[in-house]
């Protein structure tokens, strides 16, 4: 059974979001140990990764805490508890620059553990 992060991670993935980011929060925020950012071009698949996300975690028996920003479609969070799953259209992603912002913490590489 992959962990949490692997499975949002893989979930994200699967439905083609871009520019897939992980940021190692542990020590840095109390909010959740992982951050995963990442787009998509249109709101429609900006709600379909996140429904995506939402529907792999049920499946395997993760919690759910909440889902903020669905209808819109211009940046959904997704929280998992310990991972929190940030997806956002493309043109939003770079005005709210949550890279920049938690730029103390350090990026996980994920994608070569898969």
């Amino acid at each position: 059974m992959p962990t949490l992060l692997e499975l949002a991670y893989q979930a994200v993935d699967s439905k083609k979001a871009e520019d897939i980011v992980v940021l190692n929060m542990e020590g840095i925020s109390l909010i959740a140990d992982q951050f995963i950012i990442c787009h998509a071009n249109s709101e429609r698949q900006v709600q379909a990764i996140a429904r995506e996300v939402v529907d792999q975690a049920a499946k395997e028996g993760f919690t759910v805490k909440r889902m903020e920003g669905f209808d819109s479609g211009r940046w959904i969070l997704v929280d998992l508890l310990d991972v929190v799953v940030h997806v956002f259209h493309k043109e939003e992603r770079g005005f709210y620059n949550l890279e920049k912002l938690w730029g103390d913490a350090p990026l996980l590489n994920v994608a070569n553990e898969q």
